[in-house]
């Protein structure tokens, strides 16, 4: 039997190992803070039907988009189905944890038309409608299923898969290789500088941040065999030219867009001018702490690290 893994991963998990043994956690990334981070209350499964409680909370998906309903009084607040059984006919549904002891299913509907009712929400939409609990679950229904649907073939000889391990894997039929759900890794630095005024941050927009222009810090995936140390360096020399020293670690998060695993650090300018790369950064700044632009959404880990050097002053 043959298993194979993402050699960008690989090499990205030993950098992060070196990473955090040589950098101080960086004061402020607490995980009580708003986030994507699974709660504590959480228990992560890769169960059968027949191996979890019947019934419980319903994260059904239809081309990206999550079944909702406008929560009890509320119409701007979304809930997820709860019951016996979803409400719509499902495939591949698997128990994917239990949250406060309740089992937690992810499916595929069936269907294409939400029942009357129900509405169908892609995961970011999400954001401020569902619980915060809920939209980390959802996350993590989504990368679960999203691997179950890119690996019924093989990606060796093209024969079916199967589940394997649990249900944590598929093995080719065929051939026997295995294969796992990926991880991107990508690291995201916040440079900061003593400006004229006061503290300063460097912060970009790109094109993806087009309606509504939001400011963030830099970000890039990890590239093979790079640590992410050489990174950081790499993709701030890219985005807009300039060197850094002084990484600190700040923290990481799940970002299921679709399964990246985001690695923060803070560091110091080092020299250099802003010069934005063509067709990646529209425009970057040094934003003094007390006047910043629009924002990363709270949840985001990008939008924690920003709070952290306007709190740190």
């Amino acid at each position: 039997m043959t298993i194979r893994l993402h050699e960008t991963t690989i090499a990205s998990f030993r950098g992060l190992a070196v990473a955090l043994a040589r950098y101080p956690l960086a004061a402020g990334s607490v995980r009580k803070q708003p986030s994507m981070f699974l709660p504590a209350t959480f228990t992560p499964l890769w169960s059968s039907p027949d191996q979890c409680p019947p019934g419980g909370l319903w994260f059904v998906m239809d081309r990206g988009r999550f079944l909702t309903f406008a929560a009890a009084g509320h119409t701007d607040r979304l809930a997820v189905p709860r019951g016996d059984a979803p409400p719509v006919p499902v495939e591949g549904m698997q128990c994917i944890g239990l949250l406060d002891n309740v089992s937690c299913w992810a499916a595929r509907t069936q269907t294409e038309a939400a029942p009357s009712g129900f509405t169908l929400e892609p995961l970011r939409r999400l954001f401020d409608r569902l619980p915060d609990e809920l939209v980390a679950v959802a996350g993590r229904a989504a990368q679960v299923l999203e691997f179950d649907r890119t690996h019924r073939h093989c990606g060796a000889c093209a024969a079916p898969t199967e589940p394997c391990d649990q249900g944590r894997g598929r093995r080719c039929t065929a051939c026997g290789d295995v294969c796992y759900p990926r991880l991107a890794p990508a690291m995201m630095v916040l440079v900061m500088r003593q400006g004229p005024g006061g503290r300063e941050l460097l912060l970009a927009t790109g094109r993806r941040f087009a309606s509504p222009v939001v400011y963030s810090a830099l970000a890039g995936f990890v590239e093979p065999s790079e640590s992410l140390e050489d990174c950081v360096r790499r993709e701030v020399q890219e985005e807009v030219g300039l060197r850094v020293r002084g990484l600190r670690y700040f923290g990481s998060e799940c970002w299921p867009f679709p399964h990246s695993l985001m690695v923060a650090f803070v560091a110091e300018y080092d020299g250099g001018e802003i010069h934005c790369q063509d067709g990646e950064i529209v425009d970057a700044q040094w934003f003094p702490i007390n006047r910043l632009p629009a924002l990363p959404h709270r949840l985001s880990v990008a939008r924690r690290l920003i709070d952290f050097a306007v709190r740190r002053g």
